[in-house]
């Protein structure tokens, strides 16, 4: 049985369905930066002023994909695929409030 530690990983895996227009979607795995409650709530609260690319910059740390994760593959990602913006917030989000609850 794991250990609770008191200060989270900085990191955690997590699988995103990413929506494909008149197709499944399709299961990727990204690596989210983990935030702290009052961390989460002065990111949430912070991105009113911010676009997709730069919010999902600040979500995810990498992603199992054959393309490097950078910027300009991030934005070619938002580009063809128009709803991955909201299905990777609503992953990450939902992934730091369970894991909350879980603990």
């Amino acid at each position: 049985m794991a250990k609770l530690k008191l200060v989270a990983n900085p990191t955690f895996a997590a699988e995103v369905g990413i929506p494909i227009a008149g197709a499944d979607p399709v299961p990727v795995q990204f690596t989210f930066k983990h935030r702290t409650k009052t961390a989460l709530d002065t990111w949430i609260a912070s991105r009113t002023d911010k676009n997709d690319a730069d919010s999902f910059m600040e979500m995810v740390e990498g992603w199992d994909l054959e393309d490097e994760y950078n910027r300009a593959n991030v934005d070619l990602l938002l580009e063809n695929y128009i709803g991955v913006a909201l299905a990777t917030y609503r992953t990450y989000i939902n992934e730091l409030v369970q894991a909350k609850l879980k603990n």
